[in-house]
This record gives structure tokens, sequence and C-alpha cells, in this order.
């Protein structure tokens, strides 16, 4: 059985105070609430330990938004894998469309991060999907081909059966649209094949895909419905506890 995640991203949001509200609030509907996936968060990397303090039994999944490709040294403002792993972090978002489109981020250095993560025993979110443009090129299949590969294929069959894949568009993050079920649902299944074709389809089936554009709780019982979709990275909806806990309960 693949696992199943619900995982929010907070991107450059909320104060020390607001964050830890929030994350006291997901902790006690967490405890008092049965819940048939994962939740992981990932806060603003200031906040990081004060989440692992207050998830101390590790009921919920703390994640750093990016780390370093490097394992160290003078390369001010990044964070390692052996910083996240000293606070025991469960992981990192690797490659969010938004570190690629303001950082210059690209597929050879996700792969960098995937590896490192790894070798620290951190859990890689690895983002990937299309522009609009890429789109409306009907590109989309093979810039999600590419990304998966470069990104992905250096990795053993045991390595990538522990990555989590988060398939975001990037027409669909932060504006109100969305891909339909059977949109998402096309690539999903797609990663899932190239997956196949490369480590066989006992290896594939293992790889939690997640979707990651717009969802909130009236489209996240539809979308999780979908075969290959296994939960969502969650961006606006995850900063109320009211939202994010309905599709928490899309699962249910």
């Amino acid at each position: 059985m693949r696992r199943k995640i619900v995982a929010g991203n907070w991107k450059m949001n909320k104060n020390v105070i607001d964050a830890q509200q929030l994350m006291i609030q997901l902790l006690s509907y967490k405890n008092n609430n049965a819940t048939n996936c994962e939740v992981w968060i990932a806060p603003p990397s200031l906040y990081l330990m004060m989440a692992k303090d207050i998830f101390e039994k590790d009921e919920i999944g703390v994640f750093s938004q990016d780390m370093s490709e490097h394992e160290s040294g003078a390369y001010t403002g990044e964070i390692s894998a052996d910083m996240l792993e000293s606070i025991d972090a469960t992981g990192s978002l690797i490659g969010h469309s938004e570190r690629r489109q303001y950082h210059g981020e690209t597929d050879s250095h996700c792969n960098r991060k995937v590896k490192l993560a790894l070798d620290k025993g951190l859990t890689p979110i690895y983002c990937n999907g299309e522009t609009l443009e890429q789109r409306k090129a009907g590109q989309h299949l093979e810039v999600v081909k590419n990304q998966t590969e470069v990104a992905l294929f250096t990795l053993s069959a045991e390595e990538i059966k522990k990555v989590v894949i988060a398939y975001e568009p990037v027409w669909a993050i932060g504006t109100g649209e969305t891909a339909s079920p059977e949109q998402a649902q096309e690539i999903h299944a797609h990663i899932r094949n190239i997956i196949a074709a490369k480590y066989g389809q006992e290896v594939a089936d293992e790889v939690s895909i997640l979707y990651g554009g717009s969802v909130k709780p009236d489209n996240a019982k539809e979308i999780f419905s979908q075969p290959d979709i296994d939960g969502g990275l969650i961006g606006g909806a995850a900063l109320k506890l009211e939202d994010f806990s309905k599709i928490i309960e899309a699962f249910n």
C-alpha cells in the first residue's frame, strides 16, 4: 500500500506567534481525530525547531521548504541536510516551482539535493510540473518526463521508493486554477509509468505521488479519489486549520 499524505507548504507566511498557534491547533486536531493519511507540514525554516518541539512524538512530519545541494561550507543563508538531520526533521521539499522560478534551480540541482537527503535519512518531496506555455504547446508530458528522469534516475530502486513526488502544474499554483481530476490523473499515471519503465511496476507502485495545485476543501475528495493520486501538497489552504483539516478528511 502506498502512503497517503497531506502535506502543507506554508511558504513565507506566519509570524512566530501565529505559526505556533497553528501548530498547536493542528496537533490538537490530529490527536482528537482519526486520520486516514499522514499529515506533514513545511513551515519557514525559522520555525522548524519549534515544530519539532511541538510535534515531539512525530504525530506530524516536519519538512524544510528547501535544502542545500552542498554538505557544508560558505553558503550563506543555506540549510544543510546535516542540520535537518540534527533536529530530527522528516525531510525537505526539493525543486518547488518557486525555487525554480525565482532562484534558478534546475533538475540537476534537484538530483544532488535528493541524493544528499536520502544519504542523510531524510525524505525528499521532489516537485515537478509544467508551465502554462508548456501545457498549451502540448509539451507537458515530455517536460515532466525529463524532470523526473534527470532528478531521480541516478537513484537505486530502493532509493526511489523513499522519494515522494509532488506533481504541481505551475499554472495552477496560487492562481485559483486547478487541473481537472482527469488532467491530474493523466500526469500522475504518466510519472508512475516512467518510473515503471526504469525500475519495474512493483517499484513504481510503491512511490507516493502527490498533487500540488490549488487543492481546496471542495475539490480534494474528487482529486484524491483518482487511482494514481496519493494525496496533496497544499499551499494557501494549509494556513487555516479549518481548510487544512477538511482536506485531510477527504481521505475519510
